[in-house]
């Protein structure tokens, strides 16, 4: 899989999601190796968005073509200072419910001493993990410039990944947690998307 991140601030968070609602519409359908797309804005009128290809080659079919060019040139317009983009194709999914389902997407993004040691604890697959936190559906998780990492998880709600927060862990995720604390670099971003816009092809 691959996943092209992209984040910045917009002026008009309307205007954007009518742009992405009409890029799935008219251009979604022939987008080669499409698989998906998370995106919203925060409350501080920030962009995140995860597109999901089938390859890095298909991604770049996508962008090669001119009517992707004349729909880019006008996303770009919204945008009030340069986006960032973040390519990768170190890409894990973790889904136990619905992605597309979720009431609420929190956006991670920080760099690891350990790139494949942070992938490995990220994408553990403990199975106390759907009974500590029920309202968590999945993940996606992108290593990419190095070091660097994004991880989208998927709520059900705002209201219980909140309470679920103030949860104490178990043993072994509480281990887990604090070893990918020890190998982080600098400090993590946070990007809340209250109203996630969440599509897959149809």
């Amino acid at each position: 899989m691959f996943v092209q991140v992209i984040e910045g601030p917009v002026s008009d968070p309307q205007q954007a999601k009518t742009l992405l609602d009409r890029w799935v519409t008219e251009l979604g359908p022939t987008a080669d190796g499409w698989l998906g797309s998370t995106a919203g804005v925060t409350d501080d009128g920030t962009f995140v968005a995860l597109a999901r290809f089938e390859s890095e080659e298909a991604a770049r079919r996508n962008s090669d073509r001119p009517e992707q060019g004349e729909w880019w040139a006008q996303m770009a317009e919204v945008f009030t200072s340069e986006p960032e983009f973040h390519d990768s194709t170190e890409v894990d999914v973790d889904d136990h419910g619905d992605l597309d389902s979720a009431g609420f997407v929190q956006v991670m993004q920080g760099r690891t001493s350990d790139p494949q040691r942070a992938r490995e604890l990220m994408n553990d697959d403990n199975p106390e993990w759907q009974t500590y936190r029920p309202d968590v559906l999945g993940s996606l998780s992108a290593v990419h410039d190095g070091d660097a990492w994004t991880m989208a998880i998927y709520f059900s709600s705002e209201d219980e990944a909140r309470a679920g927060e103030q949860k104490e862990p178990p043993e072994s995720i509480r281990k887990a947690m604090a070893e990918v604390d020890s190998l982080t670099v600098g400090d993590t971003s946070y990007f809340d998307l209250k109203d996630p816009w969440l599509v897959s092809p149809s």
